[in-house]
Order: structure tokens, then C-alpha cells, then sequence
């Protein structure tokens, strides 16, 4: 193995490896969208979050506010499963 093989499989392949990390990670930080700084004018439909926007439906909120509910499961704070 030459002087010249030695250095580029021990120097310029991780270098280039480096790199190439590097770039992917400095990379999101220049492209990404301005962010919203408090104080300035919001630009977006409002949206309420929910884990699971199916699970949500009308007769899902009827029956959770009226307080009937067809549930059996048992719990509560202390423990009673």
C-alpha cells in the first residue's frame, strides 16, 4: 500500500464523511420558514389539536358532555381497575 492509497483511506474518506454529516446537519438551518415570534401578526386557519382526529365526531362530544356513556371500564384515582 502506497504513501498516497494510506492517506486517502485514513484521511480524505473521513473527512469527506464529515462532511458530508456536516452539510446534512447545517443544512435545515438555512433553508427552514421564518419562525413566529410573539407580537406579530398570525397568518393561519385556527385548529384545535386533537391526538386522534377521527376518534373525534360529533356523538363522540354529545355523549362525553352529557355524561352518558356506554363505557364499562373501571379506574379512577385510586387505582380501582
Amino acid at each position: 500500500m502506497t504513501i498516497v492509497e494510506t492517506v486517502l483511506v485514513f484521511a480524505l474518506i473521513p473527512l469527506a464523511i464529515y462532511g458530508v454529516i456536516t452539510l446534512l446537519t447545517v443544512r435545515p438551518k438555512a433553508t427552514r420558514i421564518p419562525r413566529y415570534r410573539p407580537g406579530q401578526e398570525w397568518g393561519y386557519a385556527p385548529v384545535w389539536w386533537s391526538a386522534n382526529p377521527a376518534g373525534l365526531s360529533a356523538e363522540h362530544h354529545g355523549a362525553a358532555e352529557s355524561g352518558a356513556s356506554d363505557s364499562t371500564a373501571k379506574g379512577g384515582a385510586r387505582g380501582n381497575w
